[in-house]
């Protein structure tokens, strides 16, 4: 699209999450580069009413709630050049088809990755420190010296970490991790020794990863190929006191096995991700105390939202100005995210 072009550019996303996610800068931007129509309604469209309004438009934003694109949406898209996808994973959402009909995709994944790494990172401290344990002790009126003793905890300085997936999210998080001394092993079939090197990471296998990382955080997409690639097998071969995190996808992990796992004892865990959301109430992990347990919140920081909103329009802007979009998710690309 030619810079001087004027967008016709359609906003599917519920005001009270355009608004969390495109601060006043943003939006003002939005608004400069041509005509926006908003999506005035605090309730999801569905994918028929999407294909009676995208006729006309040039660019949809889309985000968390938008429907899928269906056959019927992409015949009445007879102009549409670009989805602008707020959130991260657009498989749900978007077809191949879409693809195929030369519609540029590009997602915002990349702004929520530093909040799901740091988040990462504060849990594998809490875990290594037992500061979560502490805390507990204290409050149900436990000794303080015996709390003392429970506190002698590991640092992350020297410690092996294993990361397992190197996505936007995992080289965040091996970013991190390597400030501060870790020692970083990954695996990721995806990942060439060549990009291994250039993280400072030794890429392994996974048992390899499992067996000899006493810290082990999830950060791999939920794809065909990852489908509870952590099973009874694999949480076998951590090491006693191991600490696993988790805060990618519950799809990764075989539930009923960690929890069996769990109740031995023999490890710990971090989980912000669950088979069913909300966690029940009665829940065997909220019974275990080697279990720190968030509701799905990894993700979500004012910083993050602001920065999903902002790639959005940047992305938007380098269409308008011929420049390759920065993020442009491809058919290609598909089947190794999430």
């Amino acid at each position: 699209m030619a810079a001087e072009s004027s967008p016709d550019i359609l906003v599917l996303l519920r005001p009270s999450l355009y608004e969390l996610l495109f601060p006043a800068d943003a939006d003002r931007t939005l608004r400069e580069l041509g005509r926006v129509v908003f999506h005035d309604e605090e309730r999801d469209l569905t994918s028929d009413e999407l294909a009676r309004r995208i006729p006309g438009f040039d660019v949809v934003i889309t985000g968390w709630g938008t429907p899928p694109f269906t056959d019927e949406v992409l015949a009445a898209a007879d102009r549409l050049k670009l989805v602008a996808h707020s959130a991260g994973s657009i498989k749900r959402m978007l077809p191949p088809a879409v693809f195929e009909r030369g519609i540029a995709v590009t997602h915002a994944a990349s702004a929520i990755a530093p909040a799901v790494a740091e988040m990462s990172l504060l849990l594998v401290l809490l875990l290594l420190r037992q500061a979560h344990r502490l805390d507990r002790m204290l409050k149900e009126g436990g000794s303080w010296n015996e709390a003392k003793e429970l506190g002698m905890g590991r640092e992350l300085a020297g410690q092996r970490v294993g990361v397992i997936g190197a996505g936007y999210t995992g080289r965040c998080f091996i970013r991190m991790l390597r400030a501060l001394d870790a020692e970083v092993w990954v695996y990721d079939p995806y990942l060439s020794e060549e990009r291994a090197a250039k993280l400072g990471v030794r890429k392994v296998g996974l048992d390899d990863l499992l067996a000899n990382c006493p810290v082990v955080s999830l950060q791999a997409p939920a794809t065909r190929e990852t489908y509870h690639m952590i099973g009874a097998r694999e949480l076998s071969l951590l090491q006693d006191g191991a600490i696993l995190i988790n805060t990618a996808r519950s799809w990764l992990v075989d539930q009923d096995a960690l929890l069996a796992e769990l109740r031995t004892g023999r490890i710990q865990a971090a989980l912000d991700v669950f088979d069913q959301e909300p966690l029940p109430p009665d829940h065997p992990f909220r019974e275990l105390d080697n279990v720190f347990l968030t509701p799905h919140i990894a993700g979500a920081t004012i910083q993050a939202r602001h920065r999903q909103g902002r790639t959005v329009v940047e992305e938007i802007q380098r269409l308008l100005n011929g420049e390759p979009l920065r993020y442009q998710v491809t058919l290609e690309m598909l089947d190794i995210m999430a």
